[in-house]
């Protein structure tokens, strides 16, 4: 034992010297130095052995001043040590409710068994998640509050999803509003869609579930039939759901299905023949198909190809002006990336031209030099070869012209020849690849702003000549 001796001046407040204490360093909490005059001393074993003894409190029943009754089981608690982990608790305890008083209070909407899981991980900070208990955990964590153990049964679930149960977890998550486990668990079922749409959780849903999955842009599949079927798989399960088959239809992109497939598979169907507003759909899908000029007019979302065929709409640059410079580059912008692309380069720099899409064709026609001179060429870009083809030449060199494609041909109005401006109007047919003039405008026009629409052209905004 080490004896320490106080000298005290009966005339001087008390003072005394003590002998340095040594400084101790536990281990993972590095202390101050020897000469430090202080220093925090931190037990790292202290929440533990807090927790240890509240937890052998409870076991004991000491010191509990609160039940909880649930599904005829009881757990005695401190309401303290309820009221620090959840905001639940802390809500019940700290206002006028009557349970606030109460030694007594019930828990009704839970299995008793997570309500004692979730006591003891209040004294414990452990739980067992297992594939038995973690959507009945989940719930009571939820309305007790208890997140940290909400989110580890979300990190559990989705660990254990698969192409079976990937469609209950996603609808349970749903119901429990957890918005990142509802949100991987969708992008798994558009990821593995193909083996998803044939499992029995998935022909279980109702139709505005179904729908929601199968109207993704980002749904996986190798064509659009695949959907179909999965929907097909679906109306099959019950009969009950043929009135709701036109509902799912709407969000089957019908115009991207092959046309031989529409007619050998679709419309045989009772169920689609029995609809007009499926054959309506059909309709749609073959004016998609067939009237390719008037894509624009008929585009909508049916009409979107979804992300996994590779395929994406772009808006293509061509040609043009760079600070007086005349361009031959060709680059396409991707909105969904925020991307720009290089594409096969023009045979020759070209501005003032006129550029019309037909299916998934470019048309490029007349234009100016950079000597200034007007062209004649026609051009056709194949995305699929990313390559320029030669057409047939216009029988007039044309620059600053309209051009516009209307049910099926090339139109080129108008424009600039090198020494004046036109009122000629010239024809092109991609089946024959040929030009042949058609009736003039009513006065020769330069820069004209020319559409097609049911049938007709229309042609405003441009210069008329002097």
């Amino acid at each position: 034992m080490e004896i320490m001796v106080v000298n005290v001046s009966p005339t001087s407040p008390a003072t005394a010297t003590l002998p340095p204490s040594p400084v101790l360093e536990e281990s993972g909490f590095p202390l101050a130095s020897l000469d430090s005059e202080e220093y925090v001393f931190v037990e790292a074993r202290h929440p533990n052995k807090v927790l240890e003894g509240l937890n052998s409190l409870r076991l004991n029943n000491a010191f509990c001043d609160v039940t909880l009754c649930c599904g005829g089981q009881e757990f005695p608690c401190h309401r303290i040590v309820l009221a620090s982990f959840s905001s639940y608790f802390q809500a019940m305890f700290s206002t006028d409710l009557m349970e606030s008083r109460q030694e007594r209070v019930a828990i009704n909407g839970v299995e008793p068994q997570m309500i004692g899981m979730l006591v003891s991980y209040a004294y414990t900070a452990e739980v067992v998640i297992s594939k038995a208990n973690v959507q009945a955990l989940l719930a009571a964590a939820n309305l007790l509050d208890v997140m940290a153990v909400r989110e580890a049964c979300c990190r559990f679930m989705e660990r254990q999803m698969d192409e079976i149960n990937c469609v209950g977890i996603h609808c349970f998550a749903e119901a429990h509003s957890c918005h990142e486990l509802e949100r991987r668990s969708m992008e798994y079922i558009q990821q593995h869609f193909s083996t998803v749409c044939q499992q029995e959780e998935f022909l279980s849903l109702c139709a505005d579930k179904l729908t929601e999955i199968i109207s993704s842009d980002h749904l996986n599949v190798p064509k659009e039939e695949t959907v179909f079927e999965a929907a097909m798989l679906w109306l099959n399960k019950s009969t009950s759901r043929r009135q709701s088959f036109e509902k799912v239809l709407e969000h089957i992109r019908m115009p991207l299905i092959s046309p031989y497939y529409i007619h050998d598979v679709i419309e045989s169907l009772d169920v689609v023949k029995e609809s007009l507003k499926c054959q309506r759909l059909i309709s749609e899908a073959k004016d998609y198909m067939l009237l390719q000029d008037r894509r624009g007019e008929l585009y909508g979302p049916r009409a979107r190809p979804r992300r996994s065929t590779g395929t994406a709409e772009v808006i293509v640059t061509v040609g043009g002006e760079d600070d007086k410079v005349v361009l031959r580059s060709v680059e396409s912008f991707d909105p969904l990336t925020n991307q720009w692309k290089s594409l096969a380069c023009l045979p020759f720099a070209v501005s003032k031209h006129g550029l019309v899409v037909s299916g998934s064709m470019l048309y490029l026609a007349g234009g100016e030099f950079p000597d200034g001179s007007a062209s004649r060429e026609m051009w056709r870009y194949d995305p699929c070869f990313d390559s320029w083809q030669e057409m047939a030449p216009m029988n007039v060199a044309r620059s600053e012209l309209g051009l516009v494609m209307l049910d099926g041909y090339v139109f080129a109005v108008g424009g600039w020849e090198g020494r004046s401006r036109l009122d000629t109007v010239e024809c092109y047919n991609p089946h024959t690849n040929s030009w042949q003039f058609m009736e003039s405008v009513k006065m020769a026009v330069t820069s004209p702003a020319v559409v097609a629409l049911d049938g007709l052209l229309y042609v405003t905004g441009h210069c008329i000549a002097c």
